[in-house]
């Protein structure tokens, strides 16, 4: 059975350091990363496309909201033809610094308050997917499963990759556990693999009150930016590869392929 980790990075700013950027980028297989509206800028996409290549990763862009002051975690109304904007203009920033690497962006995951906004909202959701399909049918959407951003992309027959959390609960209706609530991350890794391994093996959420929720899950994302993230991510990793999960970055997974 095969598996994808991906991770949010370059994501430098006053909210969050990069430090552990290179050695995530050891044990991750894609890369989605920060484009300068909610964190990071030109260095640091070039860092994290430069190591990604070294490590055989696959990048994505992570557009958010432009709102570096709140880190793109604050909910914003803007209009179909804004958000459209803002993910076209994020995409290609992230695609001229790859390109002078050689490297090309193949998926993209929107950030914070936008993509909650989204798994939420089928008119927002499907605004995201008709953007991102407009800039090449090629593109990998990798968006949180059961949610409605999966529901507008398979109405268009995108590329879909659907994604856990590896250090986040979940509530019963699928979504999230807010960040505002105490219990809203997992820190300690033994939990986090564990809780992962079950969601993977089982293909259903488990819900912070115990009820599982039946779903597709091809990628497990780790977040860069808790104390804990290197610790999480290397035993992840670990306990997939040691109950026989074969581990892909995401535009080489079979579904993809075939």
């Amino acid at each position: 059975m095969e598996i994808n980790i991906n991770c949010d990075l370059g994501e430098k700013s006053k909210h969050h350091s990069n430090i552990n950027d290179p050695d995530l980028l050891k044990i991750v297989n894609s890369a989605n990363v920060a484009c300068g509206y909610h964190a990071g800028d030109e260095q640091t996409m070039n860092q994290v496309i430069e190591i990604s290549k070294k490590n055989n990763v696959s990048i994505g862009a992570h557009p958010s909201f432009n709102d570096p002051e709140n880190f793109g975690r604050e909910r914003m109304n803007l209009s179909s033809s804004e958000i459209k904007k803002l993910i076209i203009d994020q995409f290609e920033v992230l695609q001229r610094i790859a390109a002078k690497h050689g490297e090309n962006v193949s998926h993209i995951k929107p950030h914070g308050a936008l993509n909650n906004m989204a798994c939420e909202d089928i008119e927002l959701a499907t605004t995201l997917a008709k953007t991102i399909k407009g800039i090449s049918k090629d593109l990998i959407y990798l968006v949180p499963t059961g949610s409605k951003m999966q529901e507008a992309a398979k109405k268009l027959d995108m590329k879909i990759a659907c994604e856990i959390f590896a250090d986040r609960n979940y509530e019963d209706d699928g979504n999230l556990v807010s960040r505002k609530k105490p219990h809203a991350l997992i820190t300690d890794p033994e939990i986090a693999k564990k809780h992962v391994l079950s969601m993977v093996k089982n293909q259903s959420l488990n819900c912070h009150s115990g009820k599982q929720i039946p779903c597709e899950i091809d990628s497990v994302c780790i977040h860069g930016d808790n104390m804990s993230s290197l610790a999480t991510a290397k035993s992840i990793r670990d306990n997939l590869l040691n109950n026989g999960l074969k581990l892909t970055k995401l535009n080489k997974m079979e579904k993809f392929t075939k």
